[in-house]
């Protein structure tokens, strides 16, 4: 085997040479900013994220460890532009280089407001932005829940305000208004005031206020974010948004049932002016009090027009009395004279009746007269009577001779006729069917099974006996068999055999 030229040219292992490309570009560049559009994006089950950097002219792969994801600042999407800083490294087994990122920027106003844009179309296409979902206010909140600093003015106008208009219980939850976290903390907080329980140890909120001072696009960030809006719109307490000033417009606020300018007027809008309230109180009082003395002088006014137009009482009582009094009198002479004409009628009536002795004397005598009679034409009642039974008696008789004598006339008249043919043949028809019909009964009768050896067991009682259960020991029993009957004693039981017939 021939040798190998000698050569100068070093030798290098595949490891060798990566470990030198990685050190050479993490010493010639060190931490860097680089500036692209999101794109790959991907996250894995592990925490880390992976994605490419791109712009016109390349693009260059990035990866975030799971332990600096918390620290980004944001959270990385497709299609934004950022600013991403961290440092240049290797990757030996795929001979790629990429970018460790460790924390991100957006990159400038146009690249937030897009993100922005974005968002704000995703959840308007939701539905969150719709005004039926608005809630309305109380009159009066017993407890104004805010979510702002602890430290800023922001809550110090908002406690003056309240304590200027009408003084009310402030419940703070203090959060940071921006930077890192921030965001999770403004929607943890709104959460958690809208999970207080109604009459538990910390009282709800009636009203939130959600509230921050003016600031750049990049430090009301923290009021766009996703997680942010769709906290507000979750929660059940009527929310007011015053983020930033006026010109100033988050996310926040087209979620939140109200949107105010400055923290101050959020305030004033959560609770309404006593002075005011006093105010338009006295004048409905006083509203009140002129529309009561206008009814009740109407209601004067009626019952005067209907005192007129009532009549004379006086005069009326006294009329109705001057009549009773009449009337009492007549009443007074009117029943003597009543019970006068009465007792004249009642004699006229009594002239007019007939004498009731002589009217019984009159029907006693047509009575005897009658009777008398009666008993004179009795007799010859008897005779005629007598007279006519003895007549129909003899024509009776006579028309039972003259219908014996017919009968048997017809008899032997008809007497010839049974001895004809077919009288004859007919009888003996029937007396064949009455044969067969006897021979069949005969062979069905339970006398013939008894002629052929059987019999048949009755109890003292003379009740039929058809199964061995029913014979007790020393049972009477009768036998009957085709020529008589026999008296008979039970036994013992026998055992049972089973006799087996051959085939």
């Amino acid at each position: 085997m021939d040798e190998l030229p000698a050569s100068n040219i070093p030798e290098y292992t595949v490891t060798e040479i990566s470990g030198a490309v990685k050190r050479t570009l993490e010493g010639a560049f060190g931490r860097v900013r680089v500036r692209g559009e999101i794109t790959e994006l991907k996250r894995y089950p592990s925490g880390h994220i992976y994605f490419s950097l791109k712009d016109e002219g390349g693009k260059i792969a990035g990866v975030v460890w799971k332990s600096a994801v918390s620290r980004l600042g944001l959270d990385p999407e497709n299609g934004v532009e950022v600013i991403a800083q961290g440092k240049i490294s290797a990757y030996g087994d795929r001979s790629t280089y990429q970018l460790i990122v460790e924390r991100m920027d957006y990159a400038g106003a146009g690249a937030l407001l897009a993100r922005i844009e974005l968002l704000r179309a995703r959840l308007a296409a939701e539905g969150l932005f719709d005004a039926a979902r608005k809630k309305s206010f109380p009159l009066l909140p017993e407890v104004v829940g805010v979510v702002t600093s602890e430290r800023g003015a922001v809550i110090q106008d908002i406690r003056t305000t309240i304590q200027r208009r009408f003084p009310r219980h402030i419940l703070l939850w203090p959060v940071p208004v921006q930077g890192e976290g921030a965001a999770a903390k403004i929607a943890e907080a709104i959460r958690g005031f809208d999970a207080l329980p109604k009459d538990g140890p910390i009282p709800r909120p009636d009203v939130l206020i959600v509230a921050r001072g003016g600031g750049s696009l990049e430090d009301l960030m923290a009021f766009n974010e996703e997680v942010v809006v769709r906290a507000a719109a979750a929660c059940r307490i009527p929310l007011i948004s015053a983020v930033g000033h006026e010109t100033d417009t988050t996310l926040i606020d087209h979620v939140s049932d109200r949107r105010a300018p400055t923290p101050t007027a959020a305030a004033e809008i959560a609770v309404p002016s006593r002075v005011e309230l006093a105010a338009d109180l006295q004048q409905k009082g006083a509203r009140l009090i002129g529309a009561l003395n206008r009814l009740a002088q109407e209601c004067r006014l009626r019952l005067q027009r209907a005192e007129r137009g009532l009549p004379d009482l006086p005069n009326l009582v006294g009329t109705a009395r001057q009549r009773l009094d009449d009337r009492a009198a007549r009443l007074g002479l009117a029943l003597p004279n009543l019970l006068a004409a009465r007792r004249t009628a009642l004699e006229r009536a009594e002239r007019g009746l007939p004498d009731l002795p002589t009217l019984i004397a009159a029907a006693r005598q047509r009575l005897d007269e009658q009777s008398f009679r009666l008993r004179l034409a009795l007799p010859s009642f008897v005779t005629l009577r007598q007279a006519a039974l003895t007549l129909a008696s003899e024509q009776l008789r006579s028309a039972l001779r003259h219908a014996v004598a017919g009968r048997a006339a017809a008899a032997a008249r008809v007497l010839p006729r049974l001895t004809d043919a077919p009288l004859r043949a007919r009888l003996r028809e029937a007396r064949a069917r009455l044969e067969g019909v006897g021979a069949r009964l005969e062979s069905v009768s339970h006398t013939a099974v008894l002629a052929r050896g059987y019999a048949l067991v009755f109890d003292r009682a003379g009740a039929p006996v058809t199964s061995a259960k029913m014979v007790r020991s020393g049972m009477d029993l009768r036998l009957q068999f085709a020529d008589g009957d026999v008296r008979a004693v039970a036994g013992g039981r026998a055992e049972s055999r089973q006799r087996t017939l051959p085939l």
